[in-house]
Order: C-alpha cells, then structure tokens, then sequence
C-alpha cells in the first residue's frame, strides 16, 4: 500500500467525437512536426491546415459509417475508471487520461492531477508498441507540459509493453475464441498494426521489433503461427509492407478461405477496428472468396485492466 498519492495517466492518440470534429482533430495530427514533417518548420501549420481541410469530407464519411465519430475518448474514459477501481486498494491513485490530438488534452490532465495534489505522476502509454510517432510523441508532449509546470513531481514512464504476460494472456484468449468461430475450417491468423514509415525503422524506431515479440509470444501460447502485415497508410513516403489489403489478396491467391484478423497494435476500438478492418478488409477479403473475421479489441476486458494495474505497481514498487 503506498502512502503517496499517485497520478497515473494514460496516453492516447485521441479521435473525433463528433463529425465536426474531424478537420481540426486532422489539422493537430499534421501540425506534430515529431511524426510529419511539411516542408520548412515556417509552413507546417499553413500546410496542416490545407491537408486537414481536403481530407476531412473523405474522414467524415468514414466516421459516419462507425456512427458518427470515434468512440476512442469514451472507451479510454472507461478504461480509466475501470483502472482506478482497480487499483483502489493498492494505494492513493488517481487516473486520468491525456490525448495526444483532441480532447481531453495533456495540459488538462496534468491540471487534473495538480488539483488533487498528487506527489508522483506516472505515464502509462496505451501503445503496447513504441514508436516516436505514438508514445514517443505523447511523453514529449506530457514532458514540455510537466517544464511548465510550477510544481514538482517524481516521475516515471512506462513507455511500452510488448511483452507483458497478461497483455499476451489476453490476446491469447481473443485469438483462440476468434478461431472457434471458425469450427474446424483452416483459418489463416493475420497480425494487421498501424503502418509507419520505414524511415522511422531506420532511424532505430523498435516498433517493429516489439510487435515481432508480442507476435512470437502468442505463438508460443497458441503453436499456431502467423503473419504481419500493415494497416492505415497516409502520404507519399515508403510505408512499412505489406500493406494489409496486399496481404489479403496475396493469400487469396495461394488458396486461403478464411482469416482470423488481430488488431496487433491497438488495445482498444477505433475508427482502424472498426471501420478498416470490419468493413473495408472484410469486403476487400470476400470480393476473394474469404470470409474474414476480427478478434475483440482488448477495450475495457477485466484481463487487460488488470494487465495495466500490473504494469502501474511494478513501476512504483519494482521488485515487490
């Protein structure tokens, strides 16, 4: 039981809530100069606000198709509320939430955590996988935040966390219901995460590896094997491959019939879960002749709570 009081926040990309949403939720994402470079640092917000305003009709479309916008803030809402249940007796916690591109925003809740006093902060990234484009952008900017701040606090980072046993526990379980759904049929098991670009890769970025490990743990779980590909391109760079539509159509081609598709590197359901892959790749993979199922995201699972809670104490309290 700790006796200091203890603010956990939990990082996330964010999403639009609301259709009107959209364009300035766009115009945030291409502003980060860490993850887009648009010409000279003068131009960026110039040009952000140019991409952002052509591609929002394209993205409202497809945030109308999911119901009218992101679920991401509600579900990483109740991911908090279910954390903070959790570690309610394990100490003086309190959990909140800091979005990267939208609302609720960093500074708010560090507000949050000054207005409760709170003598330690730790962060906890949402992305199981590092990337300086996800994690990496989110702490910098938790980071420049806490500078500002006139109050002083230990802090700690839990940057990733591919390997974590109850997180691959909890992917093992989704996996081996995903392919019951299937009876007996041969069912081909594709690892579909957010692509980035290769540049990052051969800049020393470890996504790759970290979902290499993730990947090869399950495996050992299931002794079924498996194969990677990437998902939610953008822009004229050279992109992690293959893409997740090249992977469909190659296995169409070698004969599959049936996919279990799991959302390797989001824990929760967004417009990539279920706009991509529920509606574009399912129609894409049956245009082929396959039937192509997704596993649960991981969401609010009591499992997954409890593989976060884990992953809080073990940085407060190492070695116990």
């Amino acid at each position: 039981m700790h006796t200091a009081k203890i603010g956990v926040v939990l990082l996330n990309m964010g999403g639009p809530s609301r259709l009107q949403d959209v364009q300035p939720f766009l115009y945030n994402i291409f502003s980060d100069r860490s993850i887009i470079r648009l010409g000279p640092a003068l131009l960026q917000k110039p040009l952000a606000w140019l991409i952002a305003r052509k591609r929002a009709p394209k993205s409202r479309l497809m945030y109308e198709k999911i119901g009218g916008g992101s679920p991401l803030a509600k579900i990483t809402h109740a991911q908090q509320l279910a954390l903070q249940e959790a570690l309610r007796h394990d100490g003086n916690f309190v959990v909140t939430t800091a979005m990267r591109y939208w609302h609720p925003t960093t500074e708010k809740a560090l507000q949050a955590l000054a207005d409760h006093q709170v003598d330690m902060i730790v962060a906890l990234s949402l992305y199981p996988h590092y990337s300086c484009a996800t994690s990496g952008s989110s702490l910098s900017e938790l980071k420049a935040q806490l500078l500002k701040s006139s109050r002083q606090y230990e802090f700690h980072e839990i940057s990733s966390w591919p390997d974590h046993p109850g997180y691959i526990n909890c992917l093992t379980e989704k996996i081996v219901r995903g392919l019951n759904a299937f009876h007996d049929h041969e069912v081909e098991i594709v690892y579909s995460a957010h692509s980035l670009p290769i540049s990052f890769i051969e800049e020393g970025d470890p996504y790759v590896d970290h979902l290499k490990l993730t990947i090869s743990m399950i495996e050992n779980n299931t002794g079924k094997s498996g194969k990677l590909c990437y998902q939610s391109r953008s822009g004229p760079v050279e992109w992690l491959a293959p893409s997740t539509p090249e992977m469909i159509k190659n296995l169409a081609d070698s004969g599959c019939r049936n996919i279990l598709m799991v959302p390797i590197s989001f824990v929760s359901d967004h417009a990539e879960t279920l706009y991509e892959i529920n509606m574009q790749y399912r129609d894409l993979a049956a245009e082929h002749g396959i039937r192509l199922e997704a596993t649960e995201s991981l969401n609010t699972d009591a499992n997954f709570i409890a593989a976060l809670r884990d992953l809080v104490l073990q940085k407060v309290s190492p070695g116990s």
